[in-house]
C-alpha cells in the first residue's frame, strides 16, 4: 500500500445497519477511504432505496447507486433470533458499526451498543438519527425536507420576497454523513490512544445547525433573525447572481480593489466616482439601486464573455452551470472526478467521486455498488469463517429470512 493508492482504511471492517441517505452516504465515504463496509440489509427487500426512481438502470435505482459504492452486501433478517445473534457475532470483530434507526431500534432489536460493545470492548457505534439520541425531540423521525425546516436553513433561502426554499440536493442528508465520517474517523484516531471504543451521536438537526454560522452570529450578536435575500450577500455586493444572455452568472465583487477593477471590465467608470456605490458598504446599503444599473449590462453578453473577462482581470466569477454539464466539466475529468464502474445488471455506471486524495493522485477505481445480499455468502466466510454445513444451519434457523435462505450457500 502508498500513500497515493489512498487506501487509508484498509483492514478496517464497517458494520453498515443504515438505509436511504444519511448512514449509507457516511458509509460510502468510509468505504471510498479503503474500509471494507459491509451493508446488512433485509432479506427479499433491502434497502428501502433500491426501489427510489425512476430512473433505473437494469433494474438498479440509479439514486440507491449513486451512494452504496465500495461495499458488500450481507442479507440478515434482523426480525430473527438467528439474524440477530449473526448481528451480535459480525459486531465482535467489527471495529465500527454505522446505524441510522430511529433511537431506542437497535436496543428493542437486543443489538444495542451495550450488547456489542460487551462482546467487543474496542468497537466504535456511530448512531445517526434525525434529532439526537436526547432531548425532547429525540423521538422524532428525521427527514431531510423536515430537518431542513427544522434548521432555519430554509427559513434564509429564496427570494425575499417568495417563500422558503430548500436546498436543490438532499442537503441535511449529505452533511449528516459527512459528519458521520468525520465521526468515526475520529473515533479510530481516540481508539488509537486509549485502547477502547465507544459510542458517538451525530444528529441531522445539529449538523444543519452547525451550517448557520455567521447567519447564527448575526442572530447572536443583534437578536435579530436575517431574512432571506435570495442570492444576494447580506453585507458585499455586488456579490450575487445576475443573468446573462443564454444563462446565469455568479459575480463576487467582495472589496473595493474588485470594484475598481469590474468598472473597467464594464467600461464605466462613471460608476467608480457615484458616491451610491463608491466604497463597499455604500454598495451594501444601494444594493437595489445598483442592481438596477448592472441587471441590463450583464444581460447584453453571454456566460462564457463574463466569465473570461473577469477572470482576466482577477474578479471571482462564475457559470451557474446545469447538472448535466458538471457531470462532464472538464475541470472534474481531468481531475478524475467522475469515475465509471462496471455492475453486473447495471452496466456501466458512472458517479462522482469523493472528494478526498491523497497526493495528487485520483482515487482509485470503485467496487460496484452492491445486488441485495450478493456477498453474504463470502462475508460470513471473510469474517467469521462460516461455511457450508454451518451457513445451512444459520438459513434453516430462519438468520437469512424466507426468501434468502440459500443466501450463505
Amino acid at each position: 500500500m502508498s500513500w497515493s493508492d489512498g487506501r487509508a482504511l484498509d483492514g478496517v471492517k464497517v458494520l453498515d445497519l443504515c438505509r436511504v441517505v444519511s448512514g449509507p452516504y457516511a458509509t460510502m465515504q468510509l468505504g471510498d477511504l479503503g474500509a471494507d463496509v459491509v451493508k446488512i440489509e433485509e432479506p427479499g427487500h433491502g434497502d428501502e432505496s433500491r426501489r427510489y426512481g425512476p430512473p433505473f438502470l437494469g433494474g438498479e435505482s440509479a439514486y440507491f447507486l449513486s451512494i452504496n459504492r465500495n461495499k458488500r452486501s450481507c442479507a440478515i433478517d434482523l426480525k430473527s433470533k438467528a439474524g440477530r445473534d449473526l448481528v451480535i457475532r459480525l459486531g465482535r470483530v467489527a471495529d465500527v458499526v454505522v446505524e441510522n434507526f430511529r433511537p431506542g431500534t437497535m436496543e428493542r432489536l437486543g443489538i444495542g451498543y451495550d450488547v456489542l460493545a460487551r462482546e467487543n470492548p474496542r468497537l466504535i457505534l456511530c448512531a445517526i438519527s434525525g434529532f439526537g439520541r436526547t432531548g425532547p425531540e429525540a423521538n422524532r423521525p428525521g427527514y431531510d425536507l423536515i430537518v431542513q425546516g427544522e434548521s432555519g436553513v430554509m427559513d434564509i433561502t429564496g427570494e425575499a420576497d417568495g417563500p422558503p426554499t430548500k436546498v436543490g440536493t438532499s442537503i441535511a442528508d449529505l452533511v449528516t454523513g459527512l459528519y458521520g465520517a468525520q465521526a468515526v474517523l475520529s473515533a479510530l484516531a481516540l481508539r488509537d490512544r486509549t485502547g477502547t471504543g465507544g459510542r458517538v451521536d451525530v444528529s441531522m438537526l445539529d449538523a444543519m445547525a452547525s451550517l448557520l454560522t455567521f447567519n447564527a452570529g448575526m442572530y447572536f450578536a443583534t437578536g435579530e433573525t436575517p431574512r432571506r435575500r435570495g442570492n444576494a450577500h447580506p453585507t458585499i455586493a455586488p456579490y450575487e447572481t445576475f443573468e446573462a444572455s443564454d444563462g446565469w452568472v455568479n459575480i463576487g465583487v467582495a472589496n473595493d480593489k474588485f470594484w475598481t477593477l469590474f468598472c473597467g471590465v464594464l467600461r464605466r467608470p462613471e460608476l467608480e466616482g457615484d458616491p451610491r456605490f463608491a466604497r463597499a458598504p455604500d454598495r451594501a446599503a444601494n444594493r437595489a439601486a445598483l442592481k438596477q444599473v448592472l441587471a441590463p449590462l450583464i444581460f447584453a453578453q453571454p456566460r462564457r464573455h463574463w466569465v473570461e473577462r473577469l477572470s482576466e482581470a482577477g474578479i471571482p466569477c462564475g457559470e451557474i452551470k446545469s447538472v448535466g454539464e458538471v457531470c462532464e466539466a472538464p475541470q472534474l475529468l481531468a481531475r478524475g472526478q467522475v469515475g465509471t464502474t462496471s455492475h453486473p445488471t447495471a452496466g456501466e455506471v458512472r458517479y462522482v467521486a469523493s472528494a478526498v486524495r491523497f497526493g495528487d493522485a485520483a482515487g482509485r477505481e470503485a467496487a460496484p455498488p452492491p445486488r441485495l445480499g450478493e456477498h453474504t455468502g463470502a462475508i460470513l466466510s471473510d469474517w467469521l469463517g462460516i461455511e457450508g454445513a454451518e451457513a445451512q444451519d444459520l438459513a434453516a434457523a430462519g438468520a437469512f429470512g424466507v426468501a434468502r435462505r440459500s443466501a450463505a450457500a
